[in-house]
């Protein structure tokens, strides 16, 4: 029990205590059924309801509106940098720039930016809120609870990163997203997959071998019933697991395509879907007006999933010339990450070092051809499984300029990554433009100690973010003489 009493009257309620109140009870007993994935989301999500506690937990005072002044503004999708304006934050919305120097609004809220750059917060398009933070050994052994905690802990130190949003392409991020969004926790806003759908032996396909062989439709793994991975063999399998994910919120759909770095039983080569699976998944998503996410490397494997209408690849590391440009026709999103060395991953033995070595090589060679064939590219990072690289988020983005202007890697990072966001259609939680500085747009804003579009390399220290607003609401601000 979560919670217990010592004194019990007649009737079973303790005497002058509140904690065995018929609602209270209710809700230990739901808390206190399991801790599986399914009980703990049932459980917590129910129980806040029983508590009447369904909305936003932390109280939210009416702010006043916040005037931004003295700043240079790089809006997320022009090239340069300008001054000469202001900005009116009202709720969690950006309502104005204004030109000139007018006085703000009676009542509002002045930050003094102090000459430097105020842009769009940072929208990081493919990384793994529950995975990030653990070794894979404590993902899988771990309990549940202390995995969400763990991940709540590092959800934080994104958004102090400076990154506003993030895509989670894998884990059960649902009930994180949920208490952030209510005030219960602290984090970028997410749009989740929910879990990556593979087949046996696919990447994602983390079980231990004692789990082995499972008869089609049989009982889930461990891994499964923690969301570290959907198993589904057949086409009814996948429609099946990505309803599932659907049902609970998922924004999008992740489907892989072949082999992956993080699991050292498969290669990049290695195929998992044929077409058909591949078709499944999207008609699935498109009956839920949403999109199919596949993780590819090679150029057969994002072929075929372009062939059954994908709309986004995430990573491509391996594709040539005529992939690029049957991606670029058919207006299919890459999604990818500049992978440069091997201090990019947790430390890597065996074919899952093999399987980074032919990643880093793709690299060099996979950005000149997306901007070549003007493929629409967005940023993300993929760090797993491990604290010490998570750090590193801001330094990937630096790193964009061995291929892109400073401006353009922020383009990339802001206004580009909203687009990619804005995907998931009716099924995107945060209605409002995401990574740009316009009237109406969501209040994601970061003020920089100088100014990135000359000098990228301020983006991988976050100390020089001296204001965080997420969704109209300050995180930090060290502005000196504040």
């Amino acid at each position: 029990m979560v919670f217990t009493c010592s004194t019990v009257d007649s009737e079973g309620a303790a005497a002058g205590c509140g904690c065995c109140q018929p609602a209270l009870k209710f809700a230990a007993d739901r808390i206190s059924r399991g801790l599986s994935r399914r009980g703990f989301v049932a459980g917590a999500t129910g129980s806040f309801a029983a508590l009447g506690l369904s909305g936003t937990v932390r109280a939210q005072a009416v702010q006043p509106p916040t005037a931004f002044r003295n700043f240079l503004l790089f809006d997320g999708k022009a090239s340069r940098t300008r001054g000469g304006v202001q900005l009116l934050v009202e709720g969690n919305r950006i309502t104005r720039l204004i030109e000139g120097d007018a006085a703000p609004p009676d009542g509002a809220r002045t930050i003094d930016c102090g000459g430097g750059v105020l842009m769009p917060g940072l929208i990081d398009a493919h990384w793994h809120t529950m995975f990030a933070a653990l070794p894979l050994m404590a993902l899988t052994t771990a309990d549940i609870g202390f995995i969400f905690l763990a991940a709540s802990a590092e959800a934080e130190r994104t958004l102090m990163r400076g990154f506003t949003t993030v895509r989670d392409l894998g884990g059960p991020s649902f009930p994180l997203a949920q208490a952030i969004d209510r005030g219960m926790a602290t984090g970028p806003r997410i749009y989740p997959s929910g879990t990556m759908i593979t087949t046996s032996g696919g990447h994602g396909d983390m079980r231990p071998l004692e789990d082995i062989p499972r008869s089609p439709g049989g009982r889930l793994s461990h891994m499964e019933h923690i969301g570290g991975g959907s198993i589904a063999d057949s086409i009814d399998e996948v429609r099946l697991r990505a309803r599932e994910q659907l049902l609970q919120g998922a924004t999008q759909i992740k489907m892989v395509g072949g082999g992956g770095v993080s699991s050292p039983r498969t290669t990049l080569d290695m195929f998992t879907y044929g077409e058909a699976e591949f078709r499944a998944g999207v008609e699935t998503a498109a009956e839920r007006r949403t999109y199919v996410a596949v993780h590819a490397y090679p150029p057969e494997q994002i072929q075929r999933a372009i062939a059954a209408g994908v709309q986004c690849i995430e990573h491509g590391h391996m594709m040539d010339e005529t992939t690029a440009r049957m991606m670029a026709e058919r207006g299919v999103w890459l999604s990818t990450q500049p992978f440069y060395s091997e201090e990019d991953q947790a430390p890597l033995t065996g074919q899952s070092r093999v399987n980074l070595l032919q990643v880093l090589e793709g690299t060099g060679t996979m950005y000149p051809l997306a901007r070549r064939h003007g493929i629409k590219t967005a940023f993300g990072t993929d760090l797993l499984f491990s604290p010490e690289i998570l750090p590193r988020q801001g330094l990937m983005l630096a790193r964009m300029s061995n291929w892109y202007s400073a401006a353009e890697a922020l383009q990339m990072a802001t206004a580009r990554n909203g687009e990619l966001m804005a995907l998931s259609g009716p099924r995107n939680p945060y209605p409002g433009k995401l990574g740009v500085i316009e009237q109406g747009a969501m209040a994601d804003i970061l003020v920089v100690d100088g100014d990135p579009t000359a000098n990228l390399n301020l983006i991988a220290d976050p100390t020089n973010f001296k204001v965080i607003m997420k969704d109209g609401t300050i995180y930090k601000d060290t502005r000196a003489g504040v």
